[in-house]
């Protein structure tokens, strides 16, 4: 994915054209609901069949099978960007992503206001896409300097989780959960100024990139909210 540079030449020559820039953006917004019917499907079947508790049942393999699918997935979306099989990676990539979820989502149904706590959640990452979104559309401020602070912080943070898979404290998973939630809104933000600017001429990374930090932002703040405000049955 391109660092964003306001005045990235277009394939077209010259400087990224409005109309280009326009395409890029509605064609990511439209994939990105896409996107998300995959998800909900992925996180049906996990639930439907027990796919990630059988996985649960040793953590470090869960860890494996999602890290090795997820990075796996997203390579090959990168190398096919420019055609139709990209668009059918990334929808295969948000169904594995939705299986993954499931396990969650099952531990928070759990509880007698599960459905509450998930609408919650949703609410709280629509909010955050609605504030980013408006804050990359009208600040003259350029975000792409936070880039490799906020690379380094992810890097931390899933060492931290798979740390935190054998320590299993509490007190460490809602501190990863907080500093998730703050890192991927900021990634957000980057992201979506990279591609109203111009920065991102590829709609199929930058629904990637976008669809990524939704993602995360979704299921820490389902983690908190099932953690701090969950009513067990």
């Amino acid at each position: 994915m391109n660092p964003y540079r306001p005045d990235m030449p277009s394939q077209y020559g010259g400087t990224t054209s409005v109309a280009m820039r326009n395409r890029v953006l509605r064609n990511t917004y439209l994939l990105l609901a896409v996107s998300m019917i995959p998800t909900v499907l992925g996180a049906w079947l996990g639930l439907a069949t027990g796919i990630t508790y059988a996985l649960g049942s040793s953590p470090g393999l869960s860890a494996i099978v999602f890290l090795v699918g997820a990075f796996g997935m997203m390579f090959l979306i990168e190398r096919n960007k420019n055609s139709s099989v990209g668009v059918a990676l990334l929808l295969a990539f948000t169904f594995f992503m939705g299986i993954m979820l499931s396990r969650l989502v099952g531990f928070v149904m759990g509880m007698s206001n599960g459905t509450q706590l998930i609408m919650f959640a949703f609410g709280g990452t629509a909010a955050v896409f609605g504030v980013m979104a408006s804050i990359a559309s009208t600040s003259k401020r350029d975000f792409s300097g936070m880039q490799k602070f906020l690379f380094i912080g992810a890097v931390i943070l899933i060492l931290a989780a798979l740390a935190n898979i054998f320590l299993q404290m509490p007190a460490l998973m809602l501190t990863i959960s907080v500093m998730a939630i703050a890192i991927f809104s900021a990634f957000l933000l980057v992201d979506l100024q990279r591609i109203i600017n111009g920065g991102e001429t590829n709609y199929i990374s930058a629904t990637l990139s976008v669809y990524l930090s939704l993602y995360n932002i979704f299921s820490n703040l389902l983690a908190l909210f099932g953690i701090l405000g969950g009513d067990r049955e």
